[in-house]
């Protein structure tokens, strides 16, 4: 009875399998608890990696409160001149071009380039000069001596004066103050690239206005001519001399010239602002602009091709700005190579040693010869030399580039010009015959002798030759000022020599 309670009391005797089943279940259990507290620990916080991450790649990311950016301060209206402001009427194409050049962002960053470039050059000149500095040392020493019998504690000062001078580096330094000189080169040949990049841009958006205005007064001549036709179709159907028909066809007719003559006024608009933005001003100013009612000088832009193209590799700045790009790279690279070449450079020092307590003082100062030879640095000065050369061989093949595209824009813009100036002639002679046309059709239509359908082809044909003249015009005014802007001349001859006047 005893045996078989305590085999009662500890349970039936397991099978050696199912005591390792069991001892495996419970390791399985224990590393499950144990990775399920790890992946708490090591999962991210919200609080310490604020403001977090989007939960998946396909899920948004969801801003909290406070990680939005503060709104931006107000920005300041565009300064207009008082001149220009008191009437906003008649702005002139010089007035629109001189409020852009102070309103463009595009010319303040060049002018800040310029200027950083300016100080960076004679930052490299300074190292012409001698590096004069004053120091203050203050030391104080306890020690001991004669086996520590003898304990003293001493309290030294000592100003002094230091002279240090680079005296011969083989090149490195005017290889580098060459390399900052043409940066600074480029940069102000970019900034007047700039400039006239502005000025097209106005003149580009001032043209296709004028396009847009007189478009408009083309259409609403139309609208009045339709009107006309509309009426002279009334009274013949009054007198019984044509039918309803010619009624309702002349009705049509000026309800397109109506939609037309409406269409071009909604661009008028939309060409304002795009005017405004070119000025650097915003979208919705008020202002109106001088429209010119010279006629078009045609004998202009006869000139050979192959001598704009001459003129276009002398004056155009973004040229000229590669050009000085390569010859900084190619100082920089003198300057790397001179990296591996000795140094010779001095140091002169001169101070007063003063000792505490009484404050004696000695005279001390001291001159050096320092003659620095590179030996080896890890391949680094190779790799640089390397890198300086490739870096230039960009630039030149840049260059390279650019010349052919100077050549295109020049030939494209030419040659863009002596068609606008054939379409201008042309387009004349087409509103010239088609005004005649519908001057002999519409009297005879008056007169009960032609047809509505003539009158109204005649009609469109009169509104389509006076678009296609307005067209022509504008197509050689910014044909004009592209090429201007393609050959470098938009400032005149003397542009390519810095001249302030346009």
């Amino acid at each position: 009875m005893r045996r078989t309670s305590r085999t009662i009391g500890r349970g039936a005797p397991r099978p050696p399998l199912a005591r390792r089943a069991v001892r495996a279940g419970a390791r399985i259990a224990g590393l499950a608890s144990l990775l399920a507290v790890t992946g708490c620990v090591h999962r991210m916080s919200e609080v310490r990696t604020a403001p977090g991450a989007p939960p998946g790649p396909a899920i948004p990311w969801t801003p909290q409160p406070g990680a939005l950016p503060a709104p931006p301060p107000a920005v300041p209206a565009t300064p207009i001149p008082a001149d220009l402001l008191k009437t906003a009427q008649n702005w002139g194409l010089n007035d629109l071009i001189d409020l852009a050049l102070r309103n463009s962002p595009d010319t303040r960053v060049t002018w800040s380039a310029a200027r950083s470039a300016a100080a960076a050059l004679g930052a490299q000149r300074g190292a012409y000069y001698p590096v004069v500095f004053g120091q203050e040392v203050t030391n104080r020493t306890k020690g001991s001596a004669v086996g520590g019998q003898f304990t003293f504690l001493t309290t030294n000062t000592e100003p002094s004066v230091v002279l240090n001078e680079l005296l011969l580096d083989f090149g490195g330094r005017k290889a580098a103050v060459e390399e900052a000189r043409q940066a600074l080169i480029a940069a102000d040949w970019s900034h007047n690239a700039a400039i006239q990049d502005a000025v097209l841009r106005v003149e580009q958006a001032y043209y296709q206005y004028l396009n847009a205005r007189t478009l408009e007064k083309a259409e609403a001549a139309a609208v009045k001519e339709a009107q006309a036709s509309l009426d002279a179709a009334t009274l013949r159907h009054d007198a019984g001399l044509s039918t309803l028909v010619d009624i309702l066809q002349a009705k049509t007719g000026l309800s397109q010239a109506r939609l037309s003559h409406e269409t071009v006024q909604g661009q008028i608009q939309t060409i304002h602002g795009v005017l405004a933005t070119a000025l650097g001003l915003a979208a919705n100013t008020g202002f109106e602009v001088e429209i010119p009612e010279q006629d078009i000088p045609l004998q202009q832009g006869t000139e050979e091709v192959e001598r704009l193209i001459a003129e276009a590799q002398a004056r155009r700045p973004d040229l000229a700005a590669a050009r000085s790009f390569v010859l900084k790279t190619e100082a920089h690279v003198r300057q790397v190579k001179s990296l591996d070449r000795p140094i010779l450079s001095t140091s002169l020092n001169a101070g007063r040693i003063y000792y505490a307590p009484d404050y004696n003082y000695q005279d001390v100062y001291g001159a050096a010869l320092t003659l620095t030879v590179p030996i080896f640095n890890g391949l680094t000065y190779h790799y640089n030399v390397f890198k300086a050369e490739a870096d230039a061989e960009t630039e030149r093949a840049r260059l390279d580039n650019l010349r052919q595209q100077v050549i295109f824009q020049v030939w494209s813009s030419y040659y863009s010009q002596k068609t606008a100036t054939q379409r201008v002639a042309t387009s004349r002679d087409l509103v010239e015959s088609a005004r005649q046309s519908y001057e002999a059709i519409s009297a005879r239509y008056r007169a009960g002798v032609g047809s509505i359908l003539d009158l109204l082809t005649a009609e469109a044909a009169l509104e389509a030759a006076r678009a296609q003249e307005t067209g022509a015009r504008t197509d050689w005014f910014l044909a004009v000022a592209q090429l201007a802007h393609d050959t470098g001349s938009l400032w005149g001859p003397r542009a390519s020599q810095g001249s302030d006047s346009p």
